[in-house]
């Protein structure tokens, strides 16, 4: 029996015969490929049952041909909660030959009676007596044979420790002690019939028997405490937190429905909470809770199943609700009134300390206190502080009062809280807090008074010792001058500065650098005494608070890099240990000019710079000098090595790369190769032309300007572009001028080669040389046959030796056939429309050298390469 699974745990489709009779083995499915450990198995249909390894049986005769069957195999995991379906299907299987079935051909089939016992049920924790019996399976096979039944359980496993057995003769299953569903939800009884030589005619019976649940387990909170916070003042309804509780017994079942309550409350003063009796969420039902009257509540919980019945069982847990602090109380002062005193001329000097009550909790911002000056203070002389500590306000003297202006001062101070008030519902608005205090001056003998009484100095780090930093005088307030006037610092202080005992110049004695343990702070305050000639002494302060300074250079973190034929910028960055405003934004320069014509750098951002060529450059490795200079004008110089690199890759470039003519470029293998071919073809040029020429003993040929045109023509100009300066260049002189360097040497006449200036294209077109109009009108006819017979026999005389050259060159040492070398010529595309620029070519037109207006692209590359570098 072929069986197919489609999606697992979904669809099984059994391939089977149209007629099926009872107790026929349809297929067998993976129970476990879906529910590893299945506590009961059941079909949808009667006329199939399913055996614990996943056999399925026919129960009666069935025919496919009246309609399609499929059913459900339904698996459970009681312990674990989890169900699983599998969808079976029944096809019906293709006939091999179609044959027609008249009525007087039918076929009665006779098919056996089966018993299928429905599912036992044993109450758990039964008390018995025992053995107790379950139930009874017979066979139809025991005619007249001696049935023989055997049983194992629960499910996979075998029987646990004896908990059922079954009599052979009656067939009877009897359980031998009661059962805790927990332990054991169900089992499943396979029952065999054997015949007493035994064999077993029937399909082995499984029989079912469920464990009924009894309510032995009272629910259990899952917390032993419950903690839960809830704002003050929060409106009734708002969800504090949720209690949860477990039963073990039997699921969707009155043993598991739970029912929650508050049984009390601490302290028990008027219901503050409620809890849902379903779902045990707590929430506010007292719309006025009071952190300063009631900090937390303790509730005791009870849950209870059987639906919250009296006859349930039930647990009692512990619920702890805190009740969160807002700024509902508004500060208010202790006193109303206050007095203080305080001499003339004192500056930073407390002359009082005011304290407030605030019932919120202490610590937080609802109840920290700040202090302001409402009234009284127009010429800012007093400034009034928080105590963090004691959260009292601290009054003091800013500014020098003088006695003979006014003998008292009266001001009014008010206080808040840091965080924002609240209003507690059902309570009014409460007005600010505000105190009066009346400050009595003393008329005193005034010693020196520093203006200002506190002096912030700012030094640069790394100053150099003994460097002026400022100037800290005082004044007699007698007489308004300085004279007579000494200053000194007083010992256990800060020994970063020091003071002119006559002047009050101030300098450095030590060398301020913050990275230093004691100077990490970056200030330090010193206290300076001035006194006068009567012995009076002023104190004042000084604050000395060293500024980061540039003290280190910009550098470039990395300075190697490769850049690839597609040339790519390379971002450089730079780095410096300074602070702001001494670090970045940095700035980049190339410091070698005729680098800098080559190579070029635009800004990337703060800290980065871009590198690219200008233009293109030869392949070679350039190191490019880079100054970073920093935001504080600091220079750092950095040499950045770029291996500008023939290659696709970084990692493909090994080091092999074309160097700067003078010294950084290289050739490569094939660049030799091609200008050594290059030179030879130009030699075997010249001798076929001189051969040409003054061959044979005849000397009365004349080369013409017109001939010199066709062959080598002499031009610094090779289509548009650059001059070509080069004094390494030969040019051809002919003979055929006059004024010409041609020397019969015995009975050939050849060329020499010498060094000239070159021609641009309009000097040969207009002076200097016979055009090709000229050499008509003078005998220009003969000459023109002259150079077309000298082409001709330089064709004949060169064409087969390059061949052969060719074809030598195309053959390795052992004269074997060879791709690494040159290949003869083949088709490259379209060719030229100006014609060959040789003079071996045939010239039909009339215009001498308007073809070097138009060269093809590869001459162009051609020219590229001649340029000079």
């Amino acid at each position: 029996v072929l069986s197919l699974c489609c999606e697992a745990c979904k669809k099984v489709i059994f391939h089977v015969p149209s007629e099926l009779e009872a107790d026929t083995l349809v297929g067998r499915v993976d129970l476990k490929e879906c529910l590893q450990s299945a506590e009961f198995i059941s079909s949808s249909d009667g006329n199939f049952k399913v055996l614990e390894d996943g056999s399925v049986y026919t129960t009666s005769a069935l025919s496919l041909s009246a309609e399609k069957k499929t059913f459900t195999i339904l698996l459970k995991d009681i312990q674990e909660q989890v169900q699983k379906k599998i969808h079976v299907s029944l096809v019906e299987e293709e006939k091999k030959t179609l044959k027609t079935r008249h009525a007087r051909d039918t076929v009665l089939k006779r098919t056996k009676r089966r018993w299928g016992p429905i599912p036992s049920v044993m109450i758990e924790n039964s008390l018995g007596p025992f053995p107790l019996q379950i139930q009874q399976v017979q066979s139809d096979t025991a005619q007249n044979y001696t049935i023989y039944y055997s049983a194992t359980g629960p499910g996979i496993d075998q029987d646990p420790k004896g908990l059922f057995y079954i009599e052979r003769e009656t067939g009877n299953i009897f359980a031998t002690r009661a059962v805790d569903r927990e332990e054991y939800p169900s089992f499943q009884i396979i029952c065999f019939a054997t015949t007493p030589d035994g064999y077993s005619p029937e399909v082995p019976l499984v029989h079912t028997i469920r464990i009924e649940d009894d309510n032995d387990n009272a629910p259990r909170f899952t917390q032993d405490l419950f903690e839960f916070c809830v704002p003050e003042n929060s409106r009734p309804g708002v969800v504090v937190g949720k209690v949860i509780a477990e039963d073990r017994d039997e699921p969707y079942t009155l043993h598991t429905t739970l029912k929650y309550r508050i049984v009390s409350q601490t302290p028990p003063i008027t219901p503050a909470f409620s809890l849902h009796g379903d779902t045990g969420v707590i929430s506010v039902l007292l719309p006025q809770l009071d952190r300063e009257l009631v900090p937390s509540y303790t509730l005791l919980v009870e849950v209870r199943d059987m639906a919250g019945q009296p006859f349930g069982l039930c647990t009692t847990g512990t619920v702890v609700v805190k009740i969160e602090d807002t700024n509902d109380n508004a500060p208010s002062f202790k006193q109303l009134q206050y007095e203080t005193r305080v001499e003339e001329n004192r500056v930073s000097v407390e002359i009082l300390r005011v304290s407030v009550v605030d019932l919120d909790e202490p610590g937080s911002p609802g109840s920290g206190a700040v202090y302001e000056i409402i009234r009284g203070n127009d010429d800012q002389a007093f400034e009034i502080t928080t105590d963090k500590n004691t959260n009292e306000g601290i009054l003091c003297v800013v500014k020098g009062l003088d006695y003979e202006t006014a003998k008292q001062r009266v001001l009014v101070i008010g206080v808040n809280n840091e965080a924002p008030y609240l209003l507690a519902p059902h309570s009014q608005q409460l007005s600010q807090s505000t105190c009066s205090v009346t400050v009595h001056v003393l008329d005193v003998d005034e010693g020196p008074v520093f203006k200002p009484c506190l002096l912030r100095l700012d030094v640069k780090e790394c100053e150099d010792i003994g460097t002026a930093i400022g100037r800290y005088v005082a004044e007699d307030p007698e007489t308004g001058n300085s004279e007579g006037i000494r200053y000194r610092i007083p010992p256990g202080q800060c020994n970063w500065i020091n003071i002119d005992d006559r002047s009050g110049e101030v300098r450095t004695v030590r060398v301020l650098d913050r990275d230093i343990g004691e100077m990490r702070r970056g200030q330090c305050n010193v206290t300076v005494l001035a006194i006068d000639r009567n012995g009076k002494t002023g104190t004042g302060t000084i604050q000395v608070c060293i500024v980061p300074g540039n003290k280190n250079i910009p550098r470039i973190t990395q300075t190697d890099y490769i850049m690839c034929r597609d040339r790519k910028p390379i971002c450089l960055t730079a780095e410096d240990g300074d602070e702001a405003p001494y670090s970045a934004p940095f700035v980049y320069r190339i410091t070698d000019r005729n680098l800098a014509s080559m190579w070029k750098l635009t800004p990337h951002d703060d800290n980065s710079w871009y590198l690219s060529p200008k233009g293109d450059i030869p392949y070679g490795i350039y190191e490019i000098p880079v100054s970073v200079i920093d935001n504080g004008g600091k220079i750092g110089e950095n040499t950045v090595r770029v291996n500008l690199c023939d290659c696709l890759t970084p990692t493909e470039c090994d080091g092999r790369t074309r160097q700067l003519s003078g010294g950084n470029v290289t050739l490569g293998l094939w660049a030799i190769l091609a200008m050594i071919l290059g030179s030879l073809l130009l030699l075997l040029i010249l001798i076929t032309i001189c051969g040409c020429c003054g061959g044979g003993g005849i000397m009365h040929r004349q080369v013409t300007d017109d001939c010199a045109n066709h062959n080598l023509i002499i031009s610094n100009t090779e289509a548009p572009g650059e001059e070509v300066m080069d004094h390494n260049i030969i040019p051809l002189q002919n003979t055929c001028d006059q004024g010409g360097y041609g020397v019969k040497t015995g009975e050939q006449q050849t060329f020499e080669m010498v060094k000239g200036r070159g021609h641009t294209l309009e000097s040969v077109k207009g002076g200097g040389h016979q055009t090709l109009g000229s050499v008509k009108e003078g005998g220009g006819q003969a000459m023109m046959d002259t150079c077309r017979y000298s082409y001709s026999e330089w064709h004949n005389f060169t064409h087969p030796r390059l061949g052969e050259k060719v074809h030598l060159c195309r053959q390795d040492e052992e004269q074997k056939h060879s791709e690494d070398y040159l290949l003869s010529y083949n088709y490259e595309g379209k060719g030229s429309l100006a014609g060959s620029v040789g003079c071996c070519s045939d010239q039909h037109e009339e215009e001498a050298l308007d073809f070097l207006d138009q060269l093809e692209p590869k001459f162009r590359t051609l020219a590229e390469t001649c340029i000079k570098r």
